[in-house]
């Protein structure tokens, strides 16, 4: 069984890291043709192309300059699940500190989307970027990053789970703009895509964009403490206060549900 992430645009790059464990990512070849061509659009450019602002478009450019391969531990890299600092890394937070051993067996189980580095264990080394899969950059012949990735991630991801134990199987807690990067007809494995509802007491369960991605990140974490292989298993998910609701629930889509006040 293997969990799929989205990454964070916020990250932290700086401080003591839990682990000296690090690995490198697999598609750095890849992410030195993306930053090649991103280093050839303006300022300006960038600020349009990723509808940011020109403080973040200088400071993005910059970063597309200096970019180096991050192949060894340095002051500019950082592991990849300790450098991504978004709504769904502090839900994983919440769960609980990874010792040395849940880091060791989320390299084998868990997987981050990327848009410049393809698809990341959460140990391998990354420098701080900007690039969201949706971002609509040429690069040669492909029009956009879903066409310039094509199928590798799909493939990559396949050997990563003919590789990990447990089921075959894809538990999807990436967002929709990166989970696109993944060709479904291609993908040797059933997909279960978990959902998460709130609501205040008495009122109807829906999507909160904000308490759902903290709960995506804590099922991930969950499961790694807890060593989850069995999709059934997944059904015991009681982090953040949530519980599976039968009645809110498909099969491909198992449903979490939470009151709050």
């Amino acid at each position: 069984m293997l969990f799929l992430l989205s990454p964070a645009k916020s990250l932290v790059m700086d401080g003591t890291v839990a682990t000296q464990q690090h690995s490198i990512a697999s598609f750095l070849d890849q992410s030195q043709t993306l930053v090649e061509t991103l280093r050839d659009v303006s300022v300006d450019g960038l600020a349009s192309l990723m509808n940011i602002s020109d403080a973040l478009a200088q400071e993005n450019h910059e970063r597309y300059v200096q970019w180096e391969q991050p192949v060894a531990p340095d002051e500019a890299t950082r592991q990849a699940l300790l450098a991504f600092d978004g709504d769904v890394y502090k839900g994983m937070e919440e769960v609980g500190l990874f010792d040395e051993s849940d880091y060791a067996y989320s390299q084998q189980v868990l997987r981050i989307l990327s848009g410049l580095y393809g698809v990341l264990r959460p140990l391998d080394l990354i420098k701080a970027y900007r690039l969201e899969m949706g971002t609509k950059l040429t690069v040669g012949e492909h029009k956009n990053l879903y066409q310039f990735w094509g199928s590798a991630l799909t493939a990559q991801v396949t050997a990563d789970l003919e590789a990990s134990s447990g089921e075959p199987v894809v538990v999807n807690l990436a967002s929709q703009e990166y989970f696109k990067a993944i060709k479904r007809k291609e993908l040797a494995a059933s997909v279960i895509s978990p959902r998460f509802l709130d609501a205040k007491e008495g009122a109807e369960f829906k999507v909160i964009s904000f308490f759902a991605k903290r709960a995506r990140g804590a099922m991930a974490a969950w499961a790694i403490k807890n060593r989850i292989e069995n999709p059934a298993d997944l059904l015991a998910f009681d982090a953040l206060g949530y519980h599976y609701s039968p009645k809110h629930s498909e099969d491909a889509t198992p449903t979490f549900v939470r009151t709050y006040e």
